[in-house]
């Protein structure tokens, strides 16, 4: 009796789960953003990403500083450089990004999220104020390496409704969501399928 050795036809690889983290910006612990960032925290996660949400309100001031060294925050660090969409949401501060988004931002080493996807979220009181998408956020991940999606999202008081964001918002967070999806696919190599070496 004879047994066959040659393998069937070649299985592609397992696909690594996509991560993402969610970095709110807001030193409130209710503000707008913080809704838009948890709509887009379910979006993610619906659609199969790992996500991990970052409160930098709720992390030390003095080490956000630079003054010394908190696990913490080389934990949310670490998420942040390793994550393959990186979403980030502030309030308009002075036409531009939240303290707190800053400080944060200026841990990173320079080329931190050049593997990494992100999505810019806003809000500010008046449509005008939604230049800080193209004037702050975008230079801000770029500065890091990051590919940004083409939707940013912005919303105005207007767009909320007993602090719940309108409809036409959220499928604006969708449709940035499925560009961050499509774009980390595509430039990601190791989602790309194999074939087993015979």
């Amino acid at each position: 009796m004879s047994f066959s050795t040659e393998l069937g036809p070649a299985l592609p690889e397992l696909e690594p789960a996509l991560t993402a983290v969610a970095i709110s910006g807001s030193p409130s612990g209710s503000s707008k953003s913080k809704r838009l960032l948890s709509a887009a925290v379910r979006s993610l996660r619906l659609n199969g990403v790992s996500a991990t949400e970052i409160d930098l309100s709720a992390l030390p001031a003095e080490a956000l500083l630079g003054r010394y060294r908190s696990e913490a925050i080389d934990v949310a660090l670490a998420a942040t450089a390793n994550a393959r969409i990186v979403v980030a949401s502030t309030p308009v501060y002075r036409a531009s990004y939240s303290g707190l988004l800053k400080v944060f931002f200026d841990l990173l080493r320079a080329d931190s999220l050049t593997r990494a996807v992100a999505i810019p979220i806003a809000t500010g009181g008046a449509p005008g104020h939604q230049l800080v998408l193209d004037h702050a956020l975008r230079p801000l991940f770029g500065s890091l390496g990051a590919t940004v999606v083409p939707t940013g999202i912005y919303g105005t008081d207007s767009q909320f409704t007993g602090g719940e964001p309108h409809p036409a918002l959220v499928q604006r967070i969708d449709r940035a969501v499925h560009e961050a999806l499509a774009l980390a696919g595509a430039t990601n190599p190791s989602l790309s399928t194999t074939t087993l070496e015979r």
